[in-house]
């Protein structure tokens, strides 16, 4: 029944993408079912955030058309070679959830770079257990697994290692002006434009089975959607509608390239990059680590990815915290 469920929510979404009118009798009969189970559907879409009105005598529209996420359209932009699956679920609890799934599962047939992409995610989550919820349609919100034979210590500087790949991607579509905010964030005009989480499976000692989740703005206008802080989108950047399957193909290739050469090198030799984006370079920042606040100036990071910040004793390395501007 679940499984049931899904598909109708697919055909219901697919049809109304074209942001045209569609009857709810139409919709039904598409779909084999009543009117009154098609609303309770679409009622359980606008609810996970599909942006859908009703308009009696002319059924039901959505207040904008999107090109629905579609992997082979993907893979087909992707031209690095890399054996890796891309798939694409309509609605999913989260894509970090379902990665997860899948190295609790069969993590012997996960394959480095193996992606899973969703139009809806019903339970988004940000760093410390936020919640993240992104317009349906409006964003690119993915999952990447990634092995890391030599343990969690072979992943130090992984986020910014992200950070750096995302911003060469959005260079190649003509966004040049991207900057990365330690550890885990894109902005675009001191704005936030995607947020990076990273989880990790695995023992101590042991092979780190890695997730890399990734939640990009491509049309989220900032007088439609309270994101609780300053946000921004492709679509403000590049005055136009972003291709989202080209989009994610552009980011997923530059994934599997500096993560190969993240894999083989360390973050080392990324350092420099990283520094030349960061949003806060040589700015007077603060530092909240839960109760604890710290001042001093943003001198870039480590071969570890650590923050080292300038203060009166001189410079200090901090591998956690929330970094800012405010109150400084």
């Amino acid at each position: 029944m679940k499984h049931a469920s899904k598909l109708i929510r697919q055909h219901i979404l697919a049809l109304l993408a074209d942001g045209q009118f569609h009857s709810g009798e139409v919709i039904a009969q598409e779909v084999g079912l009543s009117r009154t189970a098609v609303a309770g559907h679409i009622s359980q879409l606008a609810d996970w955030g599909l942006d859908v009105f009703k308009v009696k005598g002319k059924g039901y529209r959505l207040n904008r058309s999107f090109t629905l996420l579609n992997a082979d359209k993907i893979k087909k932009y992707v031209r690095k070679s890399q054996l890796a699956v891309i798939d694409v679920a309509p609605v999913l609890e989260s894509t970090n959830t379902e990665v997860k799934k899948r190295i609790a599962n069969n993590r012997d047939e996960l394959a480095n770079g193996d992606t899973v992409l969703a139009e809806i995610q019903t339970a988004g989550r940000g760093r410390h257990g936020r919640t993240w919820l992104a317009p349906v349609g409006g964003s690119l919100t993915f999952s990447m697994y990634w092995s890391f034979p030599d343990g969690y210590q072979s992943m130090a500087g992984l986020s910014l290692l992200v950070g750096v790949a995302i911003c060469d991607a959005l260079q190649k579509i003509g966004v040049n002006d991207a900057q990365v905010k330690w550890p885990n964030d894109i902005y675009l005009g001191n704005k936030k434009l995607a947020g990076i989480l990273i989880e990790v499976e695995g023992q101590i000692g042991a092979t780190a089975h890695c997730v890399i989740g990734v939640g990009l703005n491509v049309h989220v206008p900032v007088d439609e959607y309270d994101v609780g802080q300053p946000h921004t989108d492709l679509s403000a950047a590049l005055n136009s509608e972003t291709d989202r399957n080209r989009l994610a193909a552009k980011i997923i290739e530059s994934l599997w390239d500096h993560l190969d050469g993240f894999a083989h090198s360390g973050f080392g030799k990324y350092v420099a990059i990283w520094e030349s984006l960061d949003l806060f370079a040589d700015k007077k920042i603060v530092l909240q680590m839960g109760e604890k606040r710290f001042c001093g100036i943003d001198r870039g990071v480590d071969a570890s990815g650590a923050l080292l910040v300038e203060t009166e004793d001189g410079i200090t390395r901090f591998h956690g915290g929330e970094v800012s501007l405010r109150g400084y």
